[in-house]
């Protein structure tokens, strides 16, 4: 099991900026890196890190080629005015590694689970309160990353094969 600690240390770790900073942009910025990051130590003690990885680069792809698609659309445009807000990569992140850590390595400790997505929440809301995207972005972002967290392609083990789940 991944231990609870390590994502409270994350939490903390991510609060440890600059006065400048807002500390709630910074908190999302570091859960967008922070959570995959302990979704992939796990994966790797849990021996599936291919798969993990191979989830996370065609949420990755999938992401970049939605925003490169829809830039110049009214949906993709930032509150700020810019472009290439359609979905939000940072919810997509952060809600990735939670969907994972939730489901896979938390399975039997609801609370730490809760605390993932929560992180994810989180970094969604800091993403619509610093401006750089609007709330269906955000959504968006969070639906992408927690349906390829959730799935499992069964890749590195023998026989390969696709099913998804949730657990809160």
């Amino acid at each position: 099991m991944f231990p609870v600690k390590a994502l409270a240390a994350l939490c903390a770790v991510s609060l440890a900026v600059p006065a400048a900073a807002d500390p709630l942009e910074s908190f999302g910025t570091a859960m967008k890196y922070g959570l995959p990051l302990a979704a992939a130590v796990c994966a790797q003690k849990q021996h599936r890190l291919e798969d993990f990885a191979v989830r996370g680069l065609i949420q990755t792809a999938l992401v970049w080629g939605m925003k490169e698609y829809f830039d110049g659309q009214p949906i993709s445009r930032r509150p700020s005015g810019e472009g290439k807000g359609f979905p939000s990569g940072h919810t997509a992140a952060a809600s990735f590694g939670a969907a994972d850590l939730a489901g896979k390595c938390f399975d039997d400790q609801p609370a730490a689970g809760l605390a993932a997505y929560g992180a994810a929440g989180l970094t969604g809301f800091s993403r619509i309160s610093a401006g750089e995207h609007t709330p269906a972005q955000v959504f968006s972002g969070a639906l992408i990353g927690i349906s390829f967290g959730a799935a499992n392609f069964g890749i590195g083990t023998d026989g390969a094969s696709f099913s998804v789940g949730m657990k809160f």
